[in-house]
């Protein structure tokens, strides 16, 4: 356990077994120099605690990495809730959780992820107020997907030497909430927009609000495309799935989507350009931040628009060191978080 917590500098990780309800979860605390650690609540299921922990821990530090890149006063921090196998009450458990919350008196702000909505967090917040994204405040979704279809665009503009969309072959993987409203304004752009997804209902709503063609899940990988867009869960880009790759730009919302670091390294010597995943898809955070903090709105888009300037920065210095985009993203995060706090000491 804290070969991996030093591995990826996690400060603190916090465990509740709770018979009662059912709840195991657990929250990584990565850093919170910056500010209090803010971080989505994952409900899904998991093979084993081992996995839960992983995931929990290496969410954790991408979102310390996230916030320090995208200029917000958070630390990073993540929780993740083993989702039972059978029947399960939800008010329960979800009452259980917000405790949890509660009992780190602050040290991290909760919020919807995968598996979780606004349902959740209004549950979550009758325990504690370390708590976003409840119903009444905005879905961060849109804010996530124009982070991305800012990405998108700052990595068009590097790749292809282009300022516009249109016609374009982009293939999304995971049309839910952010997916979807993605697919939306890349469609509004005049892109030719290709989805997936395990979930027909998904599929179907795609295909009659914005969707041009649909491919297998399987098959969105070694799909022709300009672009492809993963917008599920994580490791999608993995020692199998990299040999299949069809496209010249990798530029979605999901988090930790290199399996290992070393894939950094591999797309980049394909000639494939990635957008690093926690700067890409920051647009959520930054929302949550401001919301938490009573910010306006139109503050939080201007710090989303700016996810274009970041990764195209980020770009410039892969293509001047010959360096995968994903290396250059991690010595900015590190120089921004650790060197703040080496001046502070």
């Amino acid at each position: 356990m804290f070969e991996i917590l030093d591995q990826y500098q996690v400060n603190e990780l916090h465990v509740r077994n709770d018979a009662v309800s059912g709840l195991k979860a657990i929250i990584a605390i990565h850093n919170t120099h910056f500010g209090p650690a803010l971080g989505g609540c994952r409900f899904i299921q998991y093979n084993n605690d081992q996995d839960a922990m992983n995931d929990a821990i290496r969410l954790a530090r991408g979102m310390s990495y996230k916030a320090a890149l995208a200029g917000v006063n958070q630390g990073g921090g993540k929780a993740v809730i083993m989702k039972p196998d059978g029947y399960y009450d939800a008010k329960l458990l979800f009452s259980e959780f917000g405790r949890f919350v509660e009992s780190l008196q602050g040290r991290y702000i909760t919020a919807i992820d995968s598996g979780t909505t606004a349902k959740e967090m209004d549950i979550i917040q009758q325990h504690t107020s370390y708590v976003t994204s409840t119903s009444d405040t905005e879905n961060p979704s849109i804010y996530t997907a124009k982070g991305v279809f800012e990405g998108i665009k700052a990595s068009v503009k590097h790749k292809l030497n282009r300022d516009d969309l249109q016609g374009l072959r982009i293939a999304i993987q995971g049309v839910g909430n952010v997916g979807t409203a993605l697919g939306h304004m890349l469609d509004k752009a005049g892109a030719y927009v290709i989805v997936s997804d395990i979930c027909q209902a998904n599929i179907d709503t795609a295909m009659s609000e914005f969707a041009s063609e649909v491919v297998a899940p399987d098959d969105i990988y070694h799909t022709p495309c300009a672009v492809f867009s993963p917008c599920g869960l994580s490791n999608v880009i993995n020692k199998e799935t990299i040999e299949k790759l069809g496209c010249m730009i990798i530029a979605g919302s999901a988090n930790v989507q290199l399996e290992n670091h070393l894939l950094g390294r591999s797309l980049h010597e394909k000639g494939i350009l990635y957008a690093p995943d926690y700067v890409i898809n920051a647009g959520g955070l930054i929302y949550a931040s401001s919301d938490y903090q009573n910010h306006s709105k139109t503050v939080a888009m201007d710090k989303v628009s700016n996810i274009y300037y970041t990764l195209s920065e980020i770009f410039e210095q892969s293509k001047l060191t010959n360096t995968a985009s994903s290396y250059i993203a991690d010595e900015l995060a590190r120089s921004k978080l650790y060197g703040a706090i080496n001046q502070a000491a």
